[in-house]
Parts: C-alpha cells; structure tokens; sequence
C-alpha cells in the first residue's frame, strides 16, 4: 500500500520512518512547503519528491495520505483526500475551526472515503488493558478519573501561535482518551490556566499549565491536568476509581497498569519498551490504519471522534477564557 506524506516536521518525519518499516505499506510520495526537509525525508526513507499536493492526488498508485502538515492546512487536504478518492490519517484537530470541520465531516461521511484522526494514545497497550478492563465492568460504576500530562519542555513559540490553544493542541487528546476509555462524553467543563513556565507563551495569549474538571452525563467527575514542563522528562498518568475499585496507568512505574478491587491487587507489567510511547503509538496507529484500508473496516478513531473531542476543546477554551463552567453541546 504506497502513501502520500504531506509534512516533513517532526511528525512527518516519525510517520515516515513508521510507513517506511511496516511490512504492508511504502512511503509513495512527500510533499511539504520546504522543498529541502521533503528531500530529506525521500533521501532517508524512499518515495518521489512531490512538487504541490496535486501532483500527489494525481498519482494513480498512491493509495492512500497521511497529513502530518501544520494545522491550518488540514481540512484543504482532507477535501483533497476526499475528491481523489484516497483513505485519509490525519493528525488532529480537523481544522482549528469548528463549524469548517463540520461541514468537512458531513462530506465525507457522504462520500465513504477512510478517515482516521491521529489519536495515537488509544493504541498503547497498556491503556488497552485500561479500556477493555473499564468495559468489562471489572471496578463498577466510574465516579472519578484523575488524568496528568506532562511535557518535557514546551514547543518553540512558533508553534505556539498556530497550535490553536494548549486545550485545542495538548488537552484534545485527553478529552478524546477519556471519551474511549468511559463511553460517554463529559456534559460540562470548567478550565483554569496559567502561564508558569515560559513567559513569551502567555504573551502570544495561551497558557502552558492548566487544570480541567469535566461532569460525565452520569455524574462522574474527570480532572485532567496539563503542562508544558517536566524537569524529569515527559510524564502522563491516569487513575480511574469505580464503586468497586480502582485502576491505574503510570508508564513510568515497575507496574504499568495496576487495578485494585476487593477480590486483591493485580499488577499488570509494562508491554511497552518506550514509556513515554513517542514512536510505540505513532506506529501503532499507522498499523491500525493500514490495517483498517486493506480490511475495510471502520475507521477508529474516526472522524465523529475527532469531532468529539475539538467540541470539547472548543467548550473548554471558552471556559478558560470566561473563567467559568461551561455547558457542552454535541
């Protein structure tokens, strides 16, 4: 299966590399505005220096894309994907805009072209053995689910001022992490933030600390907390407690997932060799997607789920912004 790469960023480059070195697919083409970094990216890992991006929708043995450019030029390339007929991996968010998503959404699901949204943390295994536990009811009824994410260091301020919002950029993966992991979608929000760590951030107007509670259409609770810097390295946790129980994900702990109940403890060992599951997840979520081309199975993460999650983010800006909870409407 040949793909077209559109970025050749840090992104683009690690899904290069991912396409590169799965047994069913080869990277086809590469496109990106910086015609250097696209040669770049075709020296080290194959495929043909493409010029603009039609030049890649007129390649008839390209079968599929996978956008990893920046941000604002997504939706444009998904409509692309759409008009040659061409399954679609696309990093999030959709568009920075909502209502352009949308319309987006509402194309292609008329049009049954393959969209799958890059919410690559759904395919670590650990969080699986979270999910399928969850699911199966193991510590009853949800009531609190605690989640932390750390960077290492925040991105360069030229990413800041197109990233759309540390909510829409950093926090939509959680929102969508905590939507798969409970089967529900949160009905309210309320954000706090604050810029701590690197002053120029909160001049371009963004925050790079906050701290989210979300009430689930039952009545459960979600706390996410989000920063830009970690002085020990990246770190991310989620603790879930039920009626019954509890369970826990810390990659960096000797027991990647643990669930508590009154039947004892069980100690899950980590399955991952990357704790902070940079190229674990990229490369799994590429391997559910080609998987998914070739069976024509539904795509999951899709992009109702995309959708999703910037509703939340969008909600919990606002939020932010209003310093006050905000009601969520899907």
């Amino acid at each position: 299966m040949k793909i077209g790469l559109f970025g050749s960023g840090r992104v683009g480059r690690l899904h290069a590399r991912n396409i590169a070195e799965h047994s069913h697919a080869e990277l086809g083409a590469v496109y990106d505005v910086d015609t250097a970094a696209s040669q770049n990216v075709v020296d080290q890992f194959g495929g043909k220096l493409a010029r603009s991006a039609e030049e890649i929708w007129a390649m008839p043995d390209i079968d599929a894309v996978l956008i990893a450019s920046s941000t604002n030029t997504h939706v444009d390339l998904l409509y692309g994907a759409v008009h040659s007929g061409k399954a679609a991996y696309c990093e999030k968010p959709i568009d920075l805009d909502l209502e352009k998503s949308k319309r987006f959404a509402v194309i292609a699901e008329a049009s049954d072209v393959p969209i799958f949204v890059g919410f690559r943390r759904r395919f670590l295994a650990e969080l699986q053995a979270v999910h399928d536990r969850l699911r199966s009811g193991s510590i009853g009824r949800i009531e609190m689910i605690q989640m932390m994410a750390r960077d290492a260091q925040p991105p360069p301020i030229d990413y800041v001022k197109v990233s759309g919002g540390f909510l829409r950029d950093k926090a939509i993966h959680y929102f969508d992490l905590l939507c798969w992991l409970t089967d529900d979608a949160p009905v309210e929000v309320h954000a706090v933030g604050s810029c701590l760590v690197d002053d120029s951030i909160g001049i371009v107007g963004d925050v790079d600390t906050v701290m989210v509670t979300l009430r689930m259409t039952d009545g459960a609770l979600c706390q996410i907390a989000n920063g830009r810097r970690s002085s020990f390295g990246v770190h991310e946790s989620i603790e879930v407690y039920g009626a019954d129980g509890r369970l826990r994900w810390d990659p960096g702990a000797r027991s990647a997932v643990m669930s508590a109940t009154d039947g004892g403890v069980l100690h899950i060992p980590p399955k991952s060799t990357d704790i902070y599951f940079g190229q674990e997840s990229f490369a799994a979520a590429l391997d559910s997607f080609v998987r998914a081309v070739k069976s024509g199975e539904a795509m999951s993460p899709s992009i109702g789920d995309g959708i999703r999650a910037q509703i939340i983010a969008d909600a919990a800006t606002a939020s932010l912004q209003s310093n006050r909870p905000i009601a969520i409407s899907y």
